[in-house]
């Protein structure tokens, strides 16, 4: 797994390089070798930030916590990711590795999940910039909405994220 770490207002020390490598080491074995994390610590008013994406084979998981101390942070992220690997493991199985031990977290194994679609929404997609997209979620209340770029005329998606700014989905080849 390629490991990128980088520190938005403070500067990574050794140790925290150290550490982030060694529990994102222990996750390695779930993921190919092509597999890219992406891991990024942040301060903001006393507290630390620490966002970690995992990416491989068109698979993205992703976690981010905040604590008093940055390595509090990682270790809750690293759990984070975890957990979704373990909830999502008859999943992965078939995907990446046909017997794979969850045990080494600590974390027992669940029940794979039925993923059941109970509704289904059909609607117009109109072309619109990203601003009148923000205006139309905001209007029916919702988290996200999708819409056509009038620039690209890819479908695109508006959401608002849990820190009160908004986020935007763009399609992409890869």
């Amino acid at each position: 797994m390629n490991i990128t770490i980088t520190g938005r207002k403070v500067s990574i020390r050794d140790s925290f390089r150290e550490r982030t490598e060694k529990k994102l080491q222990k996750l390695d074995r779930f993921f190919s070798s092509d597999a890219n994390a992406f891991v990024t610590a942040t301060m903001e008013k006393d507290r630390f930030t620490v966002e970690i994406t995992i990416r491989s084979q068109g698979m993205i998981f992703r976690a981010e916590k905040s604590a008093d101390e940055m390595l509090e942070a990682l270790e809750s992220a690293c759990d984070v990711i975890a957990r979704q690997i373990v909830k999502n493991k008859s999943k992965l199985e078939t995907k990446y590795h046909a017997n794979t031990s969850y045990d080494a977290f600590g974390l027992e194994e669940v029940d794979p999940e039925n993923y059941e679609v109970v509704k289904t929404k059909r609607f117009g997609v109109k072309p619109m910039d990203v601003e009148e997209a923000i205006l139309q979620m905001n209007l029916m209340g919702h988290a996200f909405f999708m819409f056509r770029d009038m620039a690209t005329n890819e479908i695109n998606v508006v959401y608002r994220r849990k820190d009160g700014h908004y986020g935007l989905l763009e399609p992409s080849e890869e």
